[in-house]
């Protein structure tokens, strides 16, 4: 329907507006160079977020788990910043880190990676929780009549319990951090990444060259959530 026309009449649009693919894949074949550097700055930016991101909402959980009463109120509170939306996370963040660095590129990059972190940390909190607390029956009082300790209980027991609910948080946070990536970058100061190249094309009025980064975008989420499967299938077939 696209590239035949009829998605143009049935949204009364011209094919300077909405390019067509062939159009769209010329430009990405004739700019790779480029788009490459952008798309290398981004996947920095939504890998780093989503790491640290991961980590700290790891040991939020971890935290939550060893003490109930606070955890859970904690917890909730983490959860709440799902319903922030990143638009207006972003600026806040960025205004928020403007003397970090007297280099624009510093100030910008750490920004990114704050929004990125703040995005992909709560999913995992969350969902890491419930896999250190969710145990198979009777395993904790097992281990118990063991003697064992906390920490041989939560290397033998809750941490191998909790790797499943991982992947589970980094489903919804990989293609979140490629999201915040992007919208943290239409905002920032330094002038780099897909998200800010789709800004600056639309600004000058050059939509074919913003298509092209807006499906170079969607193939970065795509990517990255396939590698995430990939390691998942190889980790979890030792479980089953």
């Amino acid at each position: 329907m696209w590239q035949t026309g009829i998605l143009h009449k049935l949204l009364n649009t011209d094919e300077y507006i909405l390019p067509y693919p062939t159009r769209i894949i010329s430009i990405i074949a004739e700019n790779s160079d480029k788009i490459m550097t952008n798309v290398w700055a981004s996947v920095e930016v939504a890998v780093c977020g989503l790491i640290l991101g991961s980590i700290l909402g790891y040991l939020i959980a971890i935290m939550a788990a060893s003490f109930p009463t606070f955890g859970k109120g904690g917890l909730t509170i983490i959860s709440a910043f799902n319903a922030i939306p990143i638009v207006a996370l972003a600026p806040v963040i960025i205004n928020w880190t403007k003397d970090v660095s007297s280099q624009a590129e510093i100030r910008s990059m750490v920004a990114k990676i704050i929004v990125v972190t703040i995005v992909s940390m709560a999913s995992m909190s969350v969902n890491a929780y419930r896999g250190l607390t969710e145990l198979a029956p009777f395993s904790d009082d097992l281990m118990k009549t063991y003697a064992a300790g906390k920490m041989t209980e939560f290397i033998k027991l809750r941490l191998p319990n909790s790797i499943p609910y991982i992947f589970t948080a980094l489903k919804v946070s990989v293609p979140g951090s490629v999201i915040g990536a992007l919208v943290s970058e239409y905002f920032a100061e330094y002038i780099i990444g897909v998200g800010r190249q789709i800004r600056e094309n639309i600004l000058i009025a050059q939509y074919s060259t913003a298509w092209a980064y807006i499906v170079v975008a969607c193939i970065i989420g795509i990517v990255m959530y396939a590698v995430l499967m990939i390691i998942e299938s190889i980790l979890l077939r030792k479980r089953r």
